[in-house]
């Protein structure tokens, strides 16, 4: 029997959407994990109780193809550890019956434990570790058990010990006689009244190491990142499960997300760890995941992602090493470096726009699958004005009175576009640089859009802040290898391009001005000079009168106090 009907109160808000038994462990869900368990050890039928969320154990379950019998049984009321046992009674057979907790993790050879209560068939064998955090059980000599909780905290003498219950235990049909019908009731207190009529109730000690409680996120977390890593070595490089990993913690970006070298046996990988899902509906580690694969596959230049876990959020992908575009330019020695360095990013940009455009499906998108009038307005133009102008700089401007300049410059960002796969955030740290080889990452925010936006996002950059000369030089590099592949009119796709430089420029600026305040993640607040300078210099550069709200209000911002160059 499999116990599985639980809130998971300690795991909220976790377990509001999904609940502890189908939360997964290097990709495959505890519930299933502990079946298979059970088949290997030569279990011959599956019985599991439910109660919160229980549709979604049972989908899961009928989805399933395992080689013995698994059902469910529903408890209207939770009935408690041992209630569900009474509940179950006629599961049994007159046999022992194991049963298990479905939310932990146990490295531990089932069979053997089911031989060991065959070989001595006391009343009960619980299997106990040694734990700290969690030892109330008393113990006799290593065999038997003589106390729980309160009753534990009486001297145990000099033989005796204190472990912890792991969840795993084998129950002769006599343990029913000791639950109540019907009722809520605790295993526990049905141990409590057998050693006290005199039952035996053997304990069978696990090695050290081997079980793990997952109770809390943050232990669920350790575990499912130890568990992941391990899984992830193995596939990438045969490292064995047993070799220690050393995890070191990297500088992030603008994400919440967090990120980590891993080295094992002289190699390494990187893992994003996108947090625990909190949310049965798509999320970004999904989009991070299904757009890497699809990019890898078509040959852009992305890290190869070697194994995950959506449900703990861990992606574990190939280290492309520190060297980002960013550090590759301050570091050049002359203009024609860097030239050069561009002239390969946008060779691949290319790439990555045609070849990631086929085959890409537009349900892999996080947010929407277009870059359209919407998203521009409202996660750009409207994000520029609250975020930066409002919020950052403290004036009080309404979208309302900008609204017919946000519109015209939308509908001017897109008209003429040259439509393809869009990285959305194609910047200096979001390329690295590796064995003079250019990759992308971060591309968890690709979707069907202009390449002109990419272009733009990649040649205004206030991380690298380019010479105009040298971007006007790009920008006909760009245009002259993309006409050779997908026949484009250069003054209409010039035109798109300059209203792109726009409209990013007000993402940009939005994005800096929310990190730097919002967040306080004020490293970011260096780079808003220069991205005000670009927008400012853009604006002017082909002023015909298109957007003169805009350009009134841009013209007489200046950058806070204590914000200064990068």
């Amino acid at each position: 029997m499999i116990l599985a009907a639980g809130y998971g109160t300690r795991l909220r808000p976790y377990t509001n959407q999904t609940p502890k038994p189908l939360f997964s462990i290097a990709g495959r869900p505890l519930l299933d994990r502990i079946i298979h368990g059970l088949q290997k050890a030569g279990c011959t039928a599956v019985i599991i109780n439910t109660h919160h969320l229980h549709q979604q154990i049972e989908a899961f379950v009928a989805a399933q193809k395992y080689s013995l019998p698994v059902c469910t049984r529903y408890e209207p009321q939770i009935l408690g550890t041992g209630g569900a046992l009474k509940n179950v009674a006629d599961f049994w057979e007159n046999q022992p019956l194991m049963v298990i907790n479905a939310d932990i993790v146990a490295d531990i050879d089932l069979k053997d434990i089911y031989r060991a209560h065959c070989r001595h068939h006391p009343t009960a064998t619980l299997v106990l570790c040694d734990d700290a955090r969690f030892n109330t059980v008393a113990v006799r000599q290593n065999k038997w058990i003589t106390g729980f909780g309160k009753q534990a905290a009486n001297p145990i003498g000099p033989s005796g010990s204190l472990l912890t219950f792991t969840g795993i235990q084998v129950l002769e049909p006599e343990v029913l006689k000791y639950i109540p019908a019907k009722t809520a009731y605790s295993s526990i207190d049905a141990f409590k009244k057998m050693i006290a009529d005199g039952h035996q109730i053997r304990a069978f000690i696990a090695p050290k190491g081997v079980w793990h409680d997952i109770g809390s996120p943050q232990r669920y977390q350790q575990v499912a990142a130890k568990k992941t890593m391990r899984k992830a070595f193995e596939l990438a490089f045969g490292v064995p499960a047993s070799r220690r990993i050393q995890k070191v913690k990297l500088k992030g970006d603008g994400s919440q997300r967090q990120w980590y070298r891993l080295t094992a046996e002289r190699h390494s990988l990187i893992m994003a760890d996108h947090g625990i899902r909190q949310t049965t509906m798509p999320a970004e580690v999904d989009a991070f995941v299904k757009i890497g694969g699809h990019l890898y596959r078509q040959g852009v230049h992305v890290p190869k992602i070697y194994f995950y876990d959506t449900f703990a959020g861990l992606v574990l992908l190939e280290d492309l090493g520190d060297v980002s575009l960013q550090q590759a330019v301050k570091s050049a020695s002359n203009e024609n470096t860097i030239l050069e360095l561009y002239k390969s990013v946008i060779e691949q940009l290319i790439w990555l726009s045609i070849r990631g455009a086929e085959k890409f499906s537009p349900s892999w998108a996080y947010q929407t699958s277009d870059y359209d009038q919407k998203l521009i307005l409202e996660k750009e133009c409207r994000y520029f004005l609250d975020a930066f102008v409002n919020d950052y700089l403290g004036i009080n401007t309404r979208f309302e009175d900008l609204e017919a300049d946000f519109i015209s410059l939308s509908q001017k960002a897109l008209a003429y576009s040259t439509i393809g796969f869009m990285h959305r955030d194609m910047q200096s740290r979001n390329i690295m640089v590796k064995d003079h080889k250019v990759y992308f990452i971060d591309f968890q925010g690709g979707r069907s859009g202009p390449i002109q936006y990419d272009l733009a996002s990649l040649l205004i950059d206030p991380y690298v802040e380019l010479p105009v000369s040298i971007q006007t030089q790009l920008l006909d590099y760009s245009i002259a290898k993309l006409s050779a592949v997908a026949g484009v009119m250069p003054p209409k796709f010039r035109l798109c391009y300059h209203y792109c430089k726009l409209t990013r420029n007000l993402q940009i600026l939005g994005a800096f001005a929310y990190l730097s305040k919002a967040k306080s993640k004020n490293h970011f607040e260096q780079y808003i000079p220069a991205a005000l300078k670009s927008l400012k210099y853009n604006l002017a550069a082909r002023d015909q009168g298109e957007f003169p709200r805009l350009a009134a209000l841009v013209k007489s911002l200046q950058p806070a106090k204590g914000s200064s160059g990068g």
